[in-house]
């Protein structure tokens, strides 16, 4: 713990608060708390980690009320209460017994230096089902500034911490432009080509609309097999996943001999295949699911293995795959209950073919493009991540009096 000022005081927790489990009445509002979220009615969060039919056991919560997850406290997961309503019996709810400010506590918490005594604190060994129990809760020393020191920074750091917040908001929404700005530049290229001025026909893809006029239709069997071998004789001992649209190496622990039983039955790739995971299209409609293959190696058999035939330029049909995924059109191929895509429905679908220089062309408008989109991505990306590093030291600094507020 740093040094403290020497008007504040070190308490425990269990001077500070002391679990109150009130009965709820039939016209509280269930609550609902999440890392994401916070601590908001069950109805408004996007993903509600909390569906049930009876509120049995559960306990009301009080404005201004600390409630705490005590699985996920080494995570930061607590709250001071906005509402008035009701939450699940595994929260602990927590009223304040001394005068205090309860979102000071919470911004306290927060800091890495009470998740760590948090998560060094709980019980059990397996990382999520640590428990942070009452008696340990109150036996660690919490900080106790005068009252109005607490308001003052309470109120310094919501007007520091909106600021930035609404500025790493703009900046995250320029990353978003650029990413659909990179989506169409692609789009764009694949299904149009790069002369404006071309003699343009009707493609009879509906989603595609008007080609350049010397463009051919083909279906995907004519540029793409999905006959591929299995490792049948583990001549591959590591395998790649998909990640964002990426094919990179799975986390593999141990020794190669243990994965042998499951990776003899993978699918043996080749550089430049082009993975399509088309597996449940009808519960993601979120994943990037198309992806080709950096070099030689294995995946899972279940994914779609589409293998470019001669003269069929991977790279290209590699993003026009993307553009088509990005649309999602994947998912009206698939078949069965989960709706899975396999080869035999893709290669039924047709494709544009322009000539192979200028498949090739294409591909390198689209990588000089893309280079200059991700460059300045990234560096947005950056200062986001700066300044959220920024604001975490900021608030630890303040709750802890290494920054004095007190005159601001």
């Amino acid at each position: 713990m740093k040094e403290i000022p020497s008007h504040w005081k070190e308490i425990l927790n269990g001077f500070l608060f002391k679990e109150n489990v009130r009965k709820p009445n039939e016209n509280d509002i269930p609550l609902s708390l999440s890392q994401k979220d916070g601590l908001i009615p069950t109805d408004l969060m996007k993903e509600s980690s909390l569906k049930t039919s009876t509120y049995d056991n559960w306990k009301k919560v009080l404005k201004h009320d600390l409630v705490l997850n005590r699985f996920k406290a080494h995570l930061g997961v607590l709250m001071a209460s906005d509402y008035e309503g009701m939450v699940s019996f595994h929260y602990g709810v927590y009223e304040p017994q001394l005068p205090l400010i309860t979102k000071y506590y919470e911004l306290l918490y927060h800091t890495d230096i009470y998740k760590g005594i948090y998560a060094y604190s709980s019980n059990g060994m397996t990382v999520g089902l640590q428990n942070l129990s009452n008696i340990v809760f109150y036996s660690i020393k919490g900080i106790y500034p005068p009252l109005a020191e607490q308001e003052k920074i309470v109120s310094y750091l919501e007007d520091k911490t909106s600021k930035i917040d609404a500025y790493v908001a703009d900046k995250e929404k320029e990353i978003e432009l650029l990413q659909e700005l990179k989506q169409k530049t692609i789009a764009d290229a694949v299904t149009k080509g790069l002369n404006p001025d071309a003699k343009m026909k009707d493609s009879g893809i509906s989603w595609i609309g008007e080609i350049p006029e010397h463009w051919e239709v083909k279906r995907i069997a004519s540029l793409f097999t999905g006959k591929v071998q299995a490792n049948t004789d583990f001549k591959y001992h590591h395998a790649f996943k998909f990640y964002y649209g990426t094919l990179v190496p799975k986390n593999e622990v141990g020794d190669v001999e243990e994965y042998r039983d499951t990776y003899v039955k993978y699918s043996i790739l080749q550089k430049d295949d082009i993975m399509i995971n088309g597996l449940n299209l009808n519960y993601d409609f979120v994943s990037q699911r198309v992806a080709i293959a950096p070099s030689d190696g294995i995946i899972t058999s279940a994914y779609v293995v589409a293998r470019p035939r001669k003269g069929t330029n991977a790279q290209y049909y590699n993003y026009l795959f993307k553009t088509m995924d990005n649309m999602k059109l994947f998912h009206g191929m698939g078949t069965g209950i989960r709706l899975t895509l396999s080869f035999d429905e893709m290669k039924k679908q047709v494709v544009v073919v322009p000539p192979l220089d200028e498949q090739q062309a294409i591909v390198a408008y689209i990588e000089e493009k893309c280079e200059k989109i991700d460059k300045l991505a990234s560096e947005l990306q950056s200062e986001i991540d700066y300044l959220k590093e920024y604001k975490q030291r900021l608030i630890a600094d303040c709750v802890t009096g290494q920054v004095n507020v007190s005159g601001v």
